[in-house]
């Protein structure tokens, strides 16, 4: 059942999603080449904790049976990594892009924002890839109106992204967010016929289109999580939580 917020809880859900936002400044601020995502993962735990609250995604139950819950309190997801990736020891080097997915629970409420960065110099195609997928969220924001249904924000992403000559990643979608992390309704960055589910004021969705640079297909890494692309080219990945409202929609994952 898709759960339709107030404007008292939508207001408590951009406190968690500014908290978000400014964990997510903090990590860009220190992303350079010789840092480990480790360290980007103690950044971002520090900066939401001092904040009150608590990293979501930190014991987040596996899909999968014998796989141990997501160590991280962010996803770090290098070069070919589309998502889930578990931050460690890996230093990054110069060229690299970097996938950082961040969520913070504060006050009954969740938030969730995802950016792909730059280490130091990268190839243009590197960063024509960040900018389409940047570019393809705002897109679908533009659908994201009272009325309109779940299928004209994937259409809009897909049509943009395609268009680009990247492909939009199918195994993976955006979602509800709210008490839980993951609520309905599934929100895919492609033209899915079932997702034909009317948008209406109150919702509150994670929009997150992720971009291969080569095929939409992916694998997971036998670690249970690590989602990596199947041909081995490069990924971006850019979310935010978003309202619907009586007229345009909020972005409740940015700083004020």
């Amino acid at each position: 059942m898709i759960s339709i917020k107030t404007k008292k809880e939508i207001e408590l859900m951009k406190k968690a999603g500014e908290i978000v936002a400014l964990a997510l400044k903090k990590v860009e601020e220190a992303i350079k080449p010789g840092v480990s995502t480790m360290e980007l993962d103690r950044i971002a735990e520090e900066t939401i904790r001092k904040c009150g609250a608590i990293p979501s995604f930190k014991g987040y139950k596996a899909a999968f049976k014998n796989v141990p819950d997501f160590p991280g309190s962010i996803c770090a997801s290098v070069n070919d990594e589309v998502v889930h990736g578990i931050p460690g020891l890996r230093v990054l080097k110069d060229g690299d892009i970097i996938s950082v997915d961040i969520g913070a629970y504060i006050d009954g409420f969740h938030g969730d924002a995802a950016r792909t960065f730059a280490v130091g110099k990268i190839s243009g195609e590197a960063q024509r890839l960040i900018d389409v997928t940047r570019e393809s969220f705002f897109k679908g924001l533009e659908k994201a109106v009272k009325g309109n249904r779940i299928i004209d924000i994937s259409g809009a992403i897909e049509d943009y992204v395609v268009a680009n000559g990247f492909s939009v990643v199918r195994d993976f979608v955006g979602h509800g967010i709210g008490k839980e992390m993951h609520e309905e309704p599934q929100v895919p960055n492609y033209r899915c016929s079932g997702q034909r589910t009317r948008l209406e004021a109150g919702m509150t969705l994670a929009i997150e289109p992720m971009v291969n640079q080569g095929t939409h297909m992916v694998k997971i890494l036998r670690n249970g999580w690590t989602v990596v692309t199947a041909d081995g080219k490069l990924s971006a990945h850019y979310e935010n939580t978003i309202a619907i409202t009586e007229d345009e929609p909020i972005i409740l994952t940015m700083l004020a």
